[in-house]
């Protein structure tokens, strides 16, 4: 699928609201459709951290490793929802696994092009932080909860 097709997906979802059109314009050339298979691992913790995704069909699994529980699940995101911001720190190393659970198709955002873009103009790369923050809020939040549910 061309690129310039990404536009008005970008555009109608909640993530992009209120973005100038020529910011869309912008981060629409960092984008690219994609799609894994049920049970495919998407990243993984400590594995390269390059991209964000938002889920255009399908569910995720937001996970982490407990070598005595093995898989401990953070969250399972669905059709709309962001996952992946660790592609914006130092390091760039994702601090969870995430994991399709059924066909997925999803937009992906190569961190790369957009740190390129940021760089460029500091007041978009404002912008999708201030968008990022509560994502990042909401999975920690989720990480804890799940954390006293093990300790209790």
């Amino acid at each position: 699928m061309d690129t310039k097709t990404l536009e008005p997906i970008l555009a109608e979802h909640p993530f992009f609201k209120d973005l100038k059109p020529e910011y869309l314009s912008i981060l629409v050339g960092c984008a690219s459709n994609v799609r894994f298979e049920a049970n495919e691992m998407i990243f993984q913790h400590g594995g390269p951290a390059d991209k964000f995704y938002i889920i255009r069909h399908g569910e995720v699994a937001i996970e982490v490793h407990d070598p005595r529980r093995h898989v401990i699940r953070i969250q399972t995101l669905r059709d709309g929802d962001v996952f992946g911001w660790s592609w914006m720190f130092a390091g760039r190393s994702s601090h969870f696994d995430a994991r399709a659970l059924i066909l997925t198709r999803a937009i992906a955002m190569d961190g790369e092009c957009l740190r390129g873009k940021f760089n460029n103009d500091h007041s978009l790369g404002y912008e999708m932080m201030l968008r990022f923050t509560p994502v990042i809020i909401r999975r920690l939040e989720a990480a804890s909860m799940q954390l006293l549910d093990i300790y209790k």
